[in-house]
């Protein structure tokens, strides 16, 4: 079973640059995406459909900006839009999708870089999150929560962890939260499996960060620990340039 997790800065735009050709040839199994940045009536959704996906969009109710996506091969139970809180489900920045064996959510967590309102919002939403993750693991024991965190976790998963210190997604306070989440039973995959440094998901468009390798690892597939004997691999997929983003893979078995 192959998972996707893609923050595709706009899904029309990823699009343009061979987002459907690519999916055709890596074929994962289900696919989350974050920051859509369309309305259902603003893609054709049926390049994919015609790859044989079930397509689950939870676009923003703004225009242009956030949204989240499941796309699946795999037929799910049920599929949940939302998390029953008014701003975040406005924003559409949690979808879930429940299987036989698992439950795979793509969740876009807040940016707080643009200023401190968003900031603030980014930590109101950190804490929701946690109790809420944590509550629905005892309904689904079995949950993978893949994304953009926003966050670098630990000084291995930023490529200048000093001048980046006070910078929102390194911030001591996210990180101490990424820590307590950890600790409620989930496990990083990739961190998992993988100790090297230099292994970053996403890049600034400034000053050839992405060429030289100047990166943040913000995308993440977490999951329940109860998983982990099914876990095959993790990677992150540095090569795939449709967006300033990659997508990060999970392989698991059943």
């Amino acid at each position: 079973m192959k998972l996707l997790s893609y923050n595709v800065n706009g899904i029309r735009a990823a699009e343009n640059k061979g987002f459907s050709t690519w999916l055709a040839e890596v074929a994962p199994d289900v696919i989350g995406l974050q920051e859509i940045k369309a309305m259902d009536d603003q893609f054709d959704w049926n390049v994919v459909r015609k790859l044989g996906y079930e397509v689950f969009t939870y676009p923003a109710e703004k225009k242009g900006y956030s949204g989240t996506a499941i796309l699946t091969r795999k037929k799910p139970n049920r599929v949940i839009k939302g998390c029953g809180v008014d701003w975040i489900d406005a924003e559409g920045r949690i979808i879930r999708a429940d299987y036989d064996d698992f439950s795979f959510i793509s969740v876009y967590i807040p940016s707080g870089s643009s200023g401190d309102e968003r900031q603030d919002m980014k930590m109101q939403f950190l804490e929701f999150f946690r109790p809420y993750i944590k509550s629905l693991a005892q309904d689904f024991p079995r949950l993978i929560i893949s994304g953009d965190y926003n966050i670098c976790h630990q000084a291995i998963d930023i490529h200048d962890p000093v001048r980046n210190a006070g910078m929102s997604g390194f911030l001591p306070e996210e990180r101490e939260w990424f820590t307590t989440f950890l600790q409620e039973g989930l496990v990083d995959s990739f961190r998992h499996l993988v100790k090297e440094p230099n292994h970053y998901s996403w890049w600034s468009y400034r000053a050839g960060a992405r060429a030289n390798n100047k990166g943040w690892r913000i995308d993440y597939h977490v999951i329940t620990a109860s998983l982990l004997p099914n876990v095959q691999s993790a990677a992150i997929l540095p090569h795939v340039h449709h967006s300033d983003h990659c997508p990060v893979e999970l392989v698991l078995r059943f």
